[in-house]
Order: structure tokens, then C-alpha cells, then sequence
């Protein structure tokens, strides 16, 4: 019989006063505290900065945060699993599907089919293993309004599956704002463990942020709170051996005099925190050309896939 889960209470020297006292700021689970910085955890709860230290350690002791050998963390990454994208072609381009315990970043410019790939692993996601899944839910953050129930629905259709269960299995939000987007990322920890969540996507993770802090007076300040964003969603997908997929915008960079002006949004940030950076441009529709521009161990390479009414499939040979 599996072992129940480590409850607040059962660290030792936790009590009912202090168990209360997170739970109220809303850390229900020893990963929630896990996954928060300890500025951020005194700031929510009001523990002292001793308390949230011994706290901090105690809590990553249980769940094995330490220091690990080498084979251990290579014995950590063989539990790593794939979701398939539906398109052969691109799933042997990044190894074998969308990983878990990793971020994976698609860039591309409005109309490439960013939303329309995680639409697609909104349903694959959910396959069982054997067939290309993680036989799990899905988190849906919605910054644009881009999500489409109707869409999902026609794929899962025409694909064979049934489009009322697999619509059930996804946990939506509309997001509105930064904070908002924040809050939910924060929350997740709670929505994952009680839903069974193996994906999460963020679609997309920049767009409020540009929209909110405009101007280099405030650049300082969106970098900061983007950073801390995108390392609570790695550490979420590390964790809880979940994937996170993001879509990110481009910029135009007015200093390139050759090649392509383009260049993702959010900087160094986002590019230091992303696993694996995919990207999307435009071919002959239906079809996608997608390259991958950074990764710590998939080679740089391009391929095509089309984008139909089945959703994502390999392009047609020409």
C-alpha cells in the first residue's frame, strides 16, 4: 500500500499554530513551501525569518532536496516522460515528445501556431502512457484569450476521443493581469496535487508583463518579477514531474543589419530559465517550419509539421 502523503503537521517541531498560519496563506502542501523562496514565504504568512529558515530545511529534507550525487540526478532524469505532439517529425526533433521536469519554450510570431500546439498536447497529454500521454490533466493559464473549447473539441473528435471527457480534464483560468497570472502559478501546487496535473501551459508567459511595465524605468521590475515567475514554474515541473510549456512573443531588434531582425520577448530571463527554446515561423499553409534555437542537449536542427483540421500532423512530403 502506497505511503500517505507528508502532511504540515508531521514535520517535527510544526504545530497546529504554524500549520494554520500557512495553510491561511494558502501553502496547503510541503511542496507548496518547497517551490516558495523564504522572503516570500515570511512575506505571505508573517513567520519570522528563523522560523521560515528551520522551516525551509526541514521541509526539503523530507521531500529529498539536497545534496545529490550525480547518478542520482541521472537516475532522477531516467523518470523523465514524453508527451507526443501528433507530429512524428517534431517529436524527433526534441527527443522524443515535450519532456517532463522541464520547461519548454515555443516562440513565434502571432499566427504561427503556438496556441494550436498546446491545444494539441491538451489532448495527447491525457493518452496513456503507451500511446504518447502522461494519462493526466491538464493546467491551462490564458493570457490572450487564445484557448478555444471548440477547437479541442473538433480535435479530439475527429481523432477518435471522446471530446466531453477530454474537455473535462482540463483546468482552465483566464488570466487578466500579471498578478493575477502570479497568483496562479502560485496556487498551483494545491490545483496539481488535488486534480492529478501532468502539463501545465502558459499561453503566453510574456504578454501581460510587456503590456503592464512599459518604459526602462520599469524594466528593472518586470525582470525581476518574470524571473521569479518563470523559476516557480521549473521548480513546479522538477517537483511534481509535470511538463511546462510556455509561448513566447518575439521583438524586433532594430540593430540587426543581417539575418533575421527577431528575437524572443523577456530577454535573458526567460532564456536562461527555458529548458528547450523552439522556433515557429510561417512555410507554404498548412505548414509550420520550427527550429531549435537553444537546448542542453538537443541538437540545433528544423523541421515541418502542418497544422489541420486533425490538429497537429506531420507535413506532407514534397
Amino acid at each position: 500500500m502506497a505511503s500517505e502523503p507528508l502532511q504540515l503537521t508531521d514535520l517535527e517541531g510544526v504545530g497546529s499554530i504554524t500549520a494554520n498560519r500557512l495553510k491561511e496563506a494558502g501553502f496547503t502542501t510541503i511542496e507548496s513551501i518547497a517551490v516558495t523562496p523564504k522572503k516570500e514565504l515570511i512575506e505571505k504568512t508573517g513567520i519570522s525569518e528563523e522560523t521560515a529558515t528551520t522551516l525551509l530545511q526541514k521541509v526539503r529534507k523530507a521531500i529529498g532536496l539536497d545534496l545529490i550525487t550525480a547518478l542520482e540526478l541521472f537516475d532522477k532524469r531516467l523518470k523523465a516522460q514524453r508527451i507526443t505532439t501528433a507530429s512524428k517529425n517534431l517529436d524527433i526533433l526534441i527527443g522524443g515528445g515535450i519532456e517532463t521536469q522541464a520547461i519548454t519554450e515555443f516562440v513565434g510570431e502571432y499566427g504561427t501556431g503556438k496556441s494550436q500546439i498546446c491545444m494539441q498536447l491538451c489532448i495527447t497529454a491525457q493518452q496513456p502512457p503507451e500511446k504518447g500521454g502522461l494519462g493526466g490533466k491538464i493546467l491551462f493559464i490564458d493570457t490572450e484569450g487564445t484557448f478555444s473549447p471548440q477547437r479541442i473539441n473538433d480535435i479530439a473528435e475527429k481523432r477518435g476521443f471522446d471530446p466531453k471527457k477530454t474537455l473535462e480534464n482540463i483546468i482552465y483560468a483566464r488570466c487578466y493581469n500579471s498578478d493575477h497570472q502570479i497568483l496562479l502559478v502560485d496556487r498551483a501546487s494545491k490545483v496539481i496535487e488535488e486534480e492529478k496535473i501532468k502539463l501545465i501551459i502558459v499561453d503566453s508567459l510574456i504578454s501581460h508583463f510587456r503590456g503592464e511595465y512599459v518604459g526602462r524605468e520599469m524594466l528593472s521590475e518586470r525582470q525581476q518579477k518574470l524571473n521569479q515567475h518563470i523559476h516557480k514554474l521549473l521548480r513546479l515541473a522538477e517537483l511534481y514531474n509535470c511538463a511546462v510549456v510556455i509561448t513566447n512573443q518575439i521583438q524586433s531588434n532594430p540593430q540587426a543589419f543581417f539575418g533575421d531582425p527577431n528575437r524572443p520577448a523577456g530577454g535573458n530571463i526567460v532564456a536562461h530559465a527555458s529548458t528547450h527554446r523552439l522556433y515557429i515561423r510561417k512555410g507554404k499553409a498548412p505548414t509550420r517550419i520550427i527550429h531549435v534555437i537553444d537546448s542542453p542537449y538537443l541538437p540545433e536542427g528544423e523541421t515541418r509539421f502542418a497544422i489541420t483540421a486533425m490538429g497537429i500532423e506531420d507535413a506532407e512530403e514534397k
